[in-house]
């Protein structure tokens, strides 16, 4: 069984422009995972959960790579020559690839690694806290409500 998430994770630029299959593997972790999380306390969920909220997203990623090799070409530009320089204007180039398209070379290998976007993250992270019951009381809520309705049009015949 194959989790899609695509109708979740509506307008995500980074899966618009992922190869299918590797939105379908990293959707079949999230859903392995959310299997794996079922059979468990609610301790260990809470565990999964905290680490999901410490994870790296894709656009972590991609800015601190961009950030490091744009540090690192200024460095070698002042200390070694001019024709370092260049690592700062391909960095930035990337990046703005990234921030307009969601797209910049990187990111294919990137997401063949598996590093997921912050809305894959949060699929996972909230399909968890539905798990743990987090929201039970909505439901519960929305639930008496619903009930209380149908009794007062009992009352009304």
């Amino acid at each position: 069984m194959i989790a899609d998430f695509r109708e979740i994770i509506k307008g995500d630029r980074v899966r618009a422009n992922t190869p299918p299959e590797i939105n379908e593997a990293i959707d079949r972790e999230i859903a392995a995972s959310v299997r794996f999380y079922a059979g468990k306390t609610d301790y260990e969920i809470s565990r999964r959960i905290e680490e999901l909220c410490s994870e790296w997203d894709i656009g972590r990623h991609v800015e601190t790579r961009a950030a490091v090799i744009s540090i690192v070409g200024l460095v070698l530009g002042f200390k070694r020559g001019r024709k370092w320089f260049v690592l700062p204007l391909i960095a930035t180039t990337f990046l703005l690839l990234y921030a307009v398209l969601g797209w910049a070379p990187p990111v294919p290998f990137l997401r063949k690694a598996g590093i997921r976007t912050r809305q894959e993250i949060d699929v996972e992270k909230y399909a968890l806290r539905v798990l743990r019951g987090d929201f039970d009381d909505l439901f519960y809520q929305e639930n008496r409500t619903e009930n209380a309705e149908n009794f007062s049009e009992i009352d009304d015949v």
